[in-house]
């Protein structure tokens, strides 16, 4: 093992399935010439040449569309997307193309292609540079939707979703590539759909991905030292989603807080909740607790951010609200 940060083992994981498959190539802005803007492709360009890493024109509907086609007649695109509050542009040929090729064309196109880059909120970005967009696409039929928080697990699943034959949405964190851990090294995947257990506990259960992970495991550590017995699990694959992993841990701990970034209407979250209070309602010894952000449009201030972003004090006080309600 290595021990690399998130962006090396993003790197890593291209580097190795361009140089397995020649059909995989990587497009978007600023990956080649520039190294990427969060330098994740950095030596791609030097390594595998200007026909198999492309810098694309400032237009994600345009670049995006041409890697569905791509995909479409035999090669496996990853189509990075300098964040996802850009690719909110190429949401048609997402939605409307790459996610229902395979079923209106009566099978005859896949489209193996993995759409990729930072989502949610980085620091000071405001409004319009700091949305999450996982639940509008887990609701979309053919779509998968991976969101990592570690570089393991990035270069895992990432190796994964450019062999997957499904169009792949893959959610990063751009205040996250730094952030190092141990990654195997060579041939190493990850299958799609498997949750993971990042801290065992009895007392609840904490579901967490992406960047309220580490806050989730640092709420945890903290309510340990109350005597407080936290699970944390890391969700991975948001669609398909380990609904198996969470009633498992529902029906040890009996008590549920869910951490997401983003707006709490309508999310993630809410589905898990629902499945959770479907499947194990007679498990809970307490009403199912969401934390995200606060509904409103990110400000630019860094106080007035900090005050609307969840935090590990904000995932604390849900745990204590559903342990001390028994």
């Amino acid at each position: 093992m290595a021990e690399l940060s998130i962006r090396e083992a993003l790197g890593q994981a291209m580097a190795e399935e361009m140089r397995r498959d020649p059909d995989v190539f990587l497009m978007g802005e600023e990956v080649a010439e520039y190294d990427g803007a969060y330098k994740v492709s950095k030596g791609l360009l030097a390594e595998f040449g200007a026909k198999r890493v492309w810098d694309s024109p400032i237009s994600e509907a345009g670049f995006t569309g041409l890697g569905v086609g791509a995909a479409m007649v035999g090669l496996r695109p990853i189509i990075e997307m300098m964040t996802w509050n850009f690719g909110i542009q190429g949401f048609d040929q997402i939605i409307n193309h790459a996610a229902k090729m395979l079923y209106m064309s009566a099978g005859q196109f896949n489209v193996p292609a993995v759409f990729r880059g930072p989502n949610g909120a980085a620091h000071m970005l405001a409004a319009q540079h700091s949305q999450s967009v996982e639940h509008m696409l887990a609701t979309v039929p053919g779509l998968k939707v991976i969101s990592i928080s570690n570089a393991a697990d990035g270069k895992g699943l990432l190796k994964s979703a450019i062999r997957d034959d499904n169009p792949v949405i893959f959610l990063e964190s751009e205040m996250m590539y730094a952030q190092k851990c141990e990654v195997p090294d060579g041939e190493y995947l990850i299958p799609i759909g498997k949750a993971r257990i990042e801290r065992e506990g009895t007392d609840v259960t904490i579901v967490a991905w992406n960047k309220t992970l580490p806050l989730a495991a640092e709420a945890a550590k903290a309510l340990a030292e109350e005597g407080i017995s936290a699970e944390v699990i890391d969700l991975r694959t948001i669609q398909p989603m380990d609904e198996e992993a969470i009633f498992k841990s529902v029906a040890k701990t009996n008590r549920l807080v869910v951490a997401e970034e983003g707006w709490p209407f309508a999310t993630v979250g809410t589905h898990i909740t629902a499945r959770v209070q479907e499947e194990m309602f007679d498990e809970l010894d307490a009403p199912v607790v969401r934390v995200a952000n606060d509904f409103v449009s990110m400000p630019y201030a860094e106080h007035l951010e900090h005050a609307v972003v969840i935090t590990a004090e904000k995932i604390i006080a849900a745990v204590k609200k559903v342990t001390y309600s028994a």
